[in-house]
């Protein structure tokens, strides 16, 4: 799921504040540089993700036989070649 630059910098104020808040937490570099690493955290897992995404449609669209999108036999597959796919770039 493609999120905005906006979106992920939300998140990453919303993280830091939850984590201050937290008793017991103590970060170790200021609030801005822990969310400027969640925020690069995040657009590496976007990356990640369109990438694997974009992998395993190139495979379903290679099969000789066309698979439709949506059908059950495409969310099967996609799930199934999605995990590989993960579990080769890991």
């Amino acid at each position: 799921m493609a999120l905005s630059r906006e979106k992920v910098n939300h998140l990453s104020q919303i993280l830091i504040r939850g984590l201050q808040q937290f008793p017991g937490v103590t970060l170790q570099a200021p609030a801005n540089t822990v969310r400027l690493e969640i925020v690069n955290t995040f657009q590496q897992a976007l990356k990640l993700e369109e990438a694997i995404d974009a992998a395993v449609r190139q495979k379903l669209a290679s099969y000789s036989r066309r698979i439709v999108e949506g059908s059950r036999e495409w969310d099967v597959m996609y799930q199934k070649l999605y995990e590989e796919e993960f579990a080769r770039r890991l």
